[in-house]
């Protein structure tokens, strides 16, 4: 969509775009750069991690979603902001990890797809911070996931 004013094309691509620039420019050219081995280490080895994680949090996350069908009702309970946030908390916990299932394959192949679904991975869990107030989670979770992901941007292609 245009804008009339300006002539300039304000749609979701051209946001991430400006987005990605400026996560550029701080995570990348001016913060204090990983090793190389290490960034060799990440890209190599977080697909592996990822999965074995995956796995052994199968049954919690299952646990987590069948007991939370049954609590969703008596978190309400605990009030409707109480609620609220817990209903927010599985729905984008879900979606993070759904997400960054889908990215497995890409992983190992070092796509670029596959790192921007973990960039929007680590977009959702900020707004999930954000949204359930979790300032710690937001700026030192999103800060140290963003920072790695940008780090390693180059061995995607």
């Amino acid at each position: 969509m245009k804008t009339e004013k300006t002539g300039k094309t304000n749609d979701f691509s051209s946001m991430m775009k400006t987005l990605d620039d400026t996560l550029e420019l701080y995570l990348v050219k001016k913060a204090p750069s990983i090793p190389e081995n290490i960034k060799e280490f990440i890209v190599k080895f977080s697909p592996w991690i990822t999965v074995i994680l995956l796995v052994i949090s199968l049954p919690a996350i299952l646990l987590a979603l069948g007991v939370g069908t049954i609590a969703t009702p008596f978190a309400y309970l605990g009030g409707l902001r109480f609620g609220f946030s817990y209903t927010i908390s599985l729905l984008f916990t879900a979606a993070i990890l759904v997400i960054e299932a889908i990215a497995i394959p890409g992983l190992f192949k070092r796509s670029m797809s596959a790192w921007k679904l973990l960039f929007y991975a680590s977009l959702i869990s900020a707004l999930q911070s954000l949204i359930s107030f979790n300032l710690g989670g937001l700026i030192i979770g999103t800060g140290l996931s963003l920072y790695v992901l940008y780090q390693v941007k180059s061995y995607y292609k």
